[in-house]
């Protein structure tokens, strides 16, 4: 837009240093979306340093502990927010002992056989797979997991937004990603109180526990994450930074 000789308001990219590097010298004020985990590298550091705000998709009450204060002094939390945040999840759906494993496309380090162990481990347990190499979900993704009494999830930030949309007791796997952002997010979850978290896959005589602990923990804390709102705070906070 601006080679084109249109200057627009404000320019928002993900953790890309070349677009905001084309912005700013514009005059165009550059939001960048920010990631968890180790941001340290030259490119990061880069985008993190040109932004005029840094959006976090996470509450201010659970930072990144190690960005420098720099960044915290321009980051605005949002909150998480998702596609889901508008879905009614009555409790009278969930079905008792019923768990659904959300697996990401980015790649997973599942066990061997991961479908048939933890399903001969908990016997009690009806298991369901989508997502990765199982393929996506036979009915809507939103009908699913708000049905299901446990999710397992990755820590992807979109799938934990979801689950936190839907107030879902959940075990929370960090899967090995750049720059350890889903290990951040465990680990920020784990903080919380939100969400039994796990930094790898559990064996499957893990499970039974696992599952108990999420029932136990339950999926109310999940609004201190995702409250709903997030969406809405993303939107005016654009607007200030655009006004600037």
């Amino acid at each position: 837009a601006c080679i084109r000789g249109v200057r627009p308001g404000l320019g928002v990219v993900a953790v890309w240093a070349y677009g905001g590097g084309r912005a700013r010298p514009r005059g165009v004020p550059v939001g960048v979306g920010a990631w968890r985990g180790d941001r340290r590298a030259p490119a990061h550091v880069l985008a993190y340093d040109l932004a005029d705000a840094l959006f976090a998709p996470w509450p201010g009450t659970l930072p990144e502990p190690q960005w420098p204060a720099r960044w915290i002094a321009k980051t605005i939390h949002t909150g998480a927010f998702s596609r889901f945040d508008e879905v009614e999840a009555a409790s009278s759906q969930v079905q008792p002992q019923t768990v659904v494993c959300l697996l990401g496309n980015g790649g997973s380090d599942l066990p061997e056989r991961f479908a048939e162990t933890v399903a001969a481990a908990t016997p009690q347990w009806q298991w369901t797979f989508c997502g990765g190499d199982f393929g996506p979900s036979r009915v809507p993704l939103s009908d699913l997991l708000a049905a299901a009494q446990v999710v397992i999830t990755h820590a992807g930030q979109n799938a934990v937004a979801e689950v936190a949309a839907l107030r879902r007791p959940a075990v929370v796997v960090a899967q090995p990603r750049p720059h350890d952002e889903q290990l951040a997010t465990v680990r920020a979850l784990r903080k919380g109180d939100l969400a039994v978290t796990s930094d790898r896959w559990p064996v499957a005589g893990d499970w039974p526990e696992l599952l108990a602990q999420a029932v136990d923990l339950g999926g109310a804390g999940w609004e201190r994450w995702n409250d709903h709102h997030g969406a809405q705070r993303a939107a005016a906070a654009l607007a200030q930074v655009a006004s600037r």
